[in-house]
């Protein structure tokens, strides 16, 4: 089932990193339902060129927030570079004299996808890592996420029934036992899914709740770019072509980012959201709980049979 009406209207959620990718995939399914969401994020179109994003990509917050606003929410672009803490801390004290609170905070702040290199670098062994950009994915990663909730937390819970999403690759009980890409990589996503379970620790007294989720294989904007393929041709890449890479088959259960967003917008308006508190689950596992699909009427699961 698509989102049917406005159910979030009124709720005012955060989208930390919500340029691109996930991030906004999750804005947009927030809007479909009629909420108000702050899009942060450091690259603008209109804010401080010298709050640079580790990414030489064109996409904005405000084109975020404007596709809110054309999806039925309310879409505010603000500036932010979430390591620094004198941003989030403005951040926090402009929520409070707008809004008062905030309903839904998902901490989709990443960075890190030149970082971590391409697949022939993967499985490269820690002492022969760069161990500054590996540190620096680990900011990126997750100081980043510890940043951002250490701030805007206490306008959470102003008022119970407050949702803190966190966004990581892999569930819990996928990267338990297996390998990921590199140690600062398995480390930084590994640690994601058990900052939401320490998170609903402290939350569940004040009737919020917090959960680690993870997408599928995301057809972001770079994984599009990386095949030569859009969101409406995607398929194409499954088939041999020449001068462009071919996908591999698991490329065939991949997701859009809206996908993951509509099973986080449904567990925002959820009032039964407490069941999910301290759980580590995947973008289908909501779609099924929710009766959710993905904006072509499918219901894709990545992480079925393990696929990695």
């Amino acid at each position: 089932m698509d989102p049917v009406g406005k159910d979030l209207r009124g709720r005012v959620a955060v989208v930390a990193g919500a340029t691109r990718g996930a991030g906004r995939g999750i804005a947009a399914g927030l809007a479909e339902r009629g909420a108000t969401v702050v899009c942060t994020g450091r690259s603008s179109r209109d804010g401080d060129p010298s709050i640079t994003s580790d990414y030489p990509r064109r996409e904005t917050i405000e084109e975020t927030a404007e596709l809110v606003d054309a999806l039925g929410g309310t879409g505010v672009a603000v500036q932010v570079d979430h390591l620094d803490h004198e941003q989030v801390s403005r951040l926090a004290d402009r929520l409070r004299a707008e809004y008062g609170r905030i309903d839904a905070l998902v901490n989709d702040i990443w960075g890190g996808e030149l970082l971590k290199g391409p697949p022939p670098t993967w499985n490269t062994p820690l002492w022969r890592q760069d161990l500054d950009a590996g540190l620096r994915l680990l900011r990126l990663a997750v100081e980043t996420h510890i940043v951002t909730a250490h701030f805007l937390t206490p306008l959470l819970i102003e008022r119970p029934g407050g949702s803190l999403v966190e966004i990581t690759d892999g569930t819990a009980d996928f990267n338990a036992d297996t390998y990921r890409i590199s140690v600062f990589y398995d480390l930084a996503k590994a640690s994601v899914n058990r900052l939401a379970f320490s998170q609903g620790h402290e939350l569940a007294e004040y009737g919020a709740a917090a959960v680690a989720v993870t997408p599928g294989w995301l057809r972001s904007e770079m994984m599009l770019d990386a095949y030569g393929v859009t969101e409406e041709d995607w398929r194409t890449a499954l088939a041999e072509r020449p001068g462009r890479p071919t996908a591999p088959p698991a490329f065939g259960f991949s997701e859009s980012p809206r996908f993951v967003g509509r099973g986080i917008a449904a567990l925002a308006a959820d009032p039964g959201r407490d069941r999910w508190n301290q759980r580590s689950v995947s973008s289908a596992e909501l779609a099924a709980a929710y009766g959710i699909t993905d904006v072509d009427g499918t219901r894709p699961d990545s992480w079925a049979g393990r696929r990695d």
